[in-house]
């Protein structure tokens, strides 16, 4: 919901740095690969009891996704790279709500299945919109330049980085935020469902 407005902010001083990241020979798919990194290492610090501390890569993971699209702009952009990119963001979009649960399953683990599902739920939807939208010749730059076509919801990036911050500053209430925002998540599949049904109908 707020990934346009908040584009229109990071992506300036993002380009410029990606310009100097690319002229020192760093590729695109490694800063995604950094990124991806630091994620997975944030989700580990989570499952041993650090998920204050564990803010520090989980940010710094979310500064590289935002990164690779820039050093990729002031390089070469590639299919391929945007395929990892997203790859890449889907698993780290599974393994923070997966690190609470391996942290408290008896209290986490219903609610992270609940959450883990709608991810799932809302991913399929999100991917199957862009297919539909490439077959269709549908282009967007809403949310910046883009390898796929990104449809528009009630949630998006901004706001799942803030949900996991969130978690990460109070862990304890990790189950009831999660029956929460898996239920918004549900929803926003489910409205781009309906969206979909308008716009990609024979």
């Amino acid at each position: 919901m707020f990934d346009a407005a908040a584009r229109k902010l990071i992506d300036p001083p993002l380009n410029a740095v990606g310009c100097r990241v690319a002229a020192f020979g760093v590729t695109a798919n490694q800063v995604t690969l950094l990124g991806l990194g630091l994620g997975l290492m944030a989700a580990a610090m989570i499952w041993s009891g650090a998920p204050l501390i564990a803010l520090v890569p989980l940010l710094l993971s979310r500064l590289a996704d935002g990164l690779d699209g820039a050093v990729a702009r002031a390089s070469h952009a590639t299919d391929f790279g945007g395929y990892l990119d997203i790859a890449s963001d889907f698993l780290f979009y599974g393994a923070v709500p997966l690190a609470f649960v391996l942290l408290d399953p008896t209290t986490n683990g219903m609610a992270g299945a609940f959450l883990l599902a709608s991810f799932y739920f809302n991913g399929t939807t999100f991917l199957g919109y862009a297919i539909l939208a490439e077959k269709r010749g549908m282009e967007t730059s809403a949310q910046g330049s883009k390898s796929l076509y990104f449809s528009n919801g009630l949630l998006e990036g901004a706001e799942t980085i803030g949900f996991f911050v969130l978690l990460c500053l109070l862990p304890v209430y990790f189950a009831p935020l999660a029956w929460i925002f898996g239920a918004l998540c549900y929803a926003t599949a489910t409205l781009r469902i309906l969206a979909a049904r308008q716009i990609f109908k024979d």
